[in-house]
């Protein structure tokens, strides 16, 4: 049965160039189940029925798993069993009929842009503060994921033209527009650039060591900038990424040009940035409208 799993991941990961972060939740989610049908002697993928799945996604609730956790825990099994049905492995999928737990799709965290300005506004001298201004600049600039700033060559920035070539999720490629402020700190992070990189690396952003810089690196500089920053929330590329989504749509209300600088697949995902939108209105409503503070009389 494991053999069959690692075959699936491997197919996952060289067709579909899902991150390895996904890899792992689904390797840990479908070794889970592994373990509890053979503590019930079940040793074979054919052997697995709609009413196991049931009792794997009822243990799971038992256990204190989030509604959210068990639906990405159906979420491999389904994308696994589909796998095994296209290469005739078994014949009926387990998972049909079998609905994930309703869940509240939590909104996107974003900060303001007063919050932005204190973020970014300075006039960095060391090298790694440069780098790190620049990164988060262009994360706010164009709305790029983590994989895709990292994944960023030299060549990818066009300084005429004022864009970015980002290769997104499923190697999709999409131009982004880049603010003339993200470029500007970007050719200030070039000229010192060589005191950093190794020989033939050609990563825009590198390390101390040289070498093209991780995903877990950016978090944690980001991270630290925020606090010398002296910001009042936790600070993380994401949510600088949700920031320039939220801005865009409350400035152009272009949600399919939104979703097009985001590299969304479905316009589904970039509506959520419509639900912050019209919350911001709300408050603003609540706020200013002489009688909406008022109380009907009983």
């Amino acid at each position: 049965m494991k053999v069959l799993v690692e075959q699936f991941l491997a197919d996952l990961n060289d067709a579909k160039q899902l991150s390895p972060h996904t890899i792992t939740n689904y390797r840990r989610q479908l070794t889970h189940l592994i373990n509890q049908l053979q503590s019930d002697n079940i040793d074979s993928w054919t052997q697995l029925t709609g009413d196991d799945v049931k009792f794997w996604i009822a243990n799971s609730k038992r256990q204190g798993l989030s509604n959210r956790s068990i639906a990405l825990r159906l979420s491999a099994l389904r994308s696994f069993c589909r796998y095994l049905l296209k290469r005739q492995l078994i014949t009926l999928d387990p998972c049909v009929g079998i609905s994930a737990p309703k869940q509240q799709k939590p909104l996107p965290k974003n900060i303001n842009v007063d919050q932005v300005n204190q973020l970014l506004n300075a006039n960095p001298e060391d090298p790694l503060e440069i780098r790190d201004l620049a990164m988060m600049e262009l994360f706010y600039s164009s709305g790029l994921r983590l994989a895709e700033l990292v994944a960023l060559n030299l060549d990818d920035i066009s300084h005429s033209e004022q864009l970015v070539k980002v290769l997104g999720k499923g190697n999709k490629e999409r131009i982004v527009p880049v603010t003339k402020l993200a470029l500007a700190k970007i050719e200030q992070w070039k000229k010192v650039r060589p005191e950093l990189a190794n020989a033939g690396e050609y990563g825009l952003f590198v390390s101390q060591l040289g070498r093209r810089i991780s995903h877990r690196s950016v978090q944690v500089r980001i991270k630290q900038w925020a606090q010398q920053q002296h910001m009042n929330t936790t600070m993380h590329p994401h949510k600088l990424r949700h920031s320039f989504a939220t801005h865009m749509l409350e400035g152009s209300r272009d949600l399919r040009a939104v979703q097009e600088m985001l590299g969304h697949a479905d316009l589904s995902t970039t509506q959520v940035y419509t639900h912050l939108d019209f919350q911001h209105l709300a408050t603003v409503y609540d706020q200013a409208h002489p009688r909406a503070k008022l109380k009907p009389k009983k």
